[in-house]
C-alpha cells in the first residue's frame, strides 16, 4: 500500500550555488538522493511553484514542495525472524544484533537479514529508507543499532549521526599490545584492487576512530573504541593499519602470532575463532522526538566471554 508524502522547506542562503539535487539532499536526508531526483524527473517536487531540473543552481530562498508517493520495498520480504529487543517506543527501536545476521539485502544474502525481520515484526517501516536503519554493523560484528520507525525519527536520527552526536563505543579483541590508547584519523575508500576490501586510501572519505586500552593479555588486548565516523568496516581497517588487527577478522588480519607456551585449548580457539572479535556494547543518543538523553549497554556474547576467559587464563598462568 502506497502512502502520500508531503513536505515543505525553504532553501538556506548559504546553500547558494548548489545544485538543487544537492541542497534536497541536505534539506531532506531522511530520503537518499536517487529517490529525491526521481521525484524531481517526475514532477513531484516543485521549487517556487515550477518544475526543475536536478543540476539547476539554487539562489537561497526558495520555496520547495514535495508531494510524492512512497511504496514499500516490494524486493525485501517481510520474515519472522528472532530480535532480541533492547528498547522500543513509538518512535524508534534498539537491538542488540547477533553475529552472523546482514544487515539488509544485498547480492548473495536476499533473505535472512535484520531489514527483513523488521519488515515482519513493525510492517510500516516498510515505507521507511531501508526498513529504519540508521547505521549498519557489518555481519560478523555484534551488538547494538538504532532503527527509526517514523520518517520524523529517521531525519532526526540522520542529523544526529551526521554531526556526530551518537556515540558508539565497541569493545574489540586486538593482536599485540599497543602502548597506550589513541587515535586514528585517516582516509578510507574502497581498495583500489580488491573492491569487497576497504582501505586507507589518499582520495577516500575521512575516518576518525578513538581507543583506549582496557585490558591486556600476553600477545592481546582488549580496546574500548569510540567512532567519529561510521565508513565501512572502519575499526577493522584502522586497528589493522596500526599492526593491531582484530582477532578472528576473516579479511583484514594477517599471519597469527600466539605468544610463547600459549596453551591448546587458547590455541584451538583461537585457531577456530572466525569473526572479527569486535561488539557494539554501548550506544548513547539523545531521543529524536522528546529529546530525552538514552543509553544502552550490552555484554558481549558467548563466543567473545569464552575468549576473554581463555585469555585471562593464559596470562595468569605465565605471569
Amino acid at each position: 500500500m502506497s502512502k502520500t508524502i508531503h513536505l515543505h522547506a525553504i532553501i538556506p542562503e548559504q546553500y547558494q550555488g548548489l545544485r538543487l539535487d544537492q541542497a534536497l539532499s541536505k534539506l531532506f536526508p531522511e530520503h537518499s538522493r536517487e529517490r529525491l531526483k526521481t521525484w524531481l524527473l517526475s514532477g513531484a517536487i516543485t521549487m517556487d511553484g515550477q518544475q526543475c531540473k536536478p543540476k539547476q543552481r539554487v539562489k537561497g530562498g526558495e520555496e520547495i514542495i514535495i508531494q510524492a508517493q512512497t511504496s514499500p520495498q516490494e524486493s525485501w520480504e517481510a520474515q519472522d525472524i528472532p530480535l532480541d529487543m533492547v528498547y522500543e517506543d513509538e518512535h524508534i527501536l534498539v537491538i542488540n544484533k547477533p553475529s552472523g545476521l546482514v544487515a539488509h539485502p544485498a547480492a548473495g544474502h536476499h533473505q535472512g537479514t535484520l531489514a527483513n525481520a523488521l519488515l515482519h515484526y513493525c510492517p510500516q517501516m516498510a515505507h521507511m529508507p531501508r526498513a529504519g536503519l540508521i547505521h549498519r554493523l557489518d555481519k560478523d560484528t555484534s551488538g547494538l543499532l538504532v532503527m527509526a520507525k517514523t520518517l520524523e525519527a529517521h531525519t532526526a536520527l540522520v542529523k544526529q549521526l551526521q554531526e556526530r552526536d551518537i556515540e558508539r563505543h565497541y569493545l574489540a579483541i586486538i593482536f599485540g599490545k599497543p602502548t597506550g590508547g589513541g587515535t586514528v584519523e585517516t582516509q578510507m575508500g574502497r581498495h583500489p584492487l580488491q573492491r569487497k576490501r576497504m582501505a586507507v586510501v589518499q582520495e577516500g572519505k575521512l575516518a576518525v576512530t578513538h581507543y583506549r586500552i582496557k585490558e591486556t593479555f600476553r600477545g592481546h588486548t582488549l580496546l574500548n573504541v569510540k567512532l567519529d565516523t561510521g565508513r565501512t568496516h572502519q575499526i577493522r581497517v584502522h586497528m589493522a593499519h596500526i599492526k593491531h588487527p582484530i582477532v578472528g577478522d576473516p579479511v583484514y588480519f594477517g599471519r597469527q602470532k600466539l605468544p610463547k607456551g600459549i596453551g591448546d585449548e587458547l590455541k584451538n580457539f583461537l585457531k577456530e575463532f572466525k569473526r572479527q572479535a569486535l561488539h557494539a556494547y554501548e550506544l548513547k543518543l539523545s531521543h529524536p522526538i522528546t529529546h530525552e538523553w538514552m543509553e544502552w549497554q550490552r555484554d558481549p556474547p558467548q563466543d567473545i566471554q569464552r575468549l576473554l576467559t581463555l585469555l585471562r587464563e593464559d596470562a595468569k598462568d605465565n605471569s
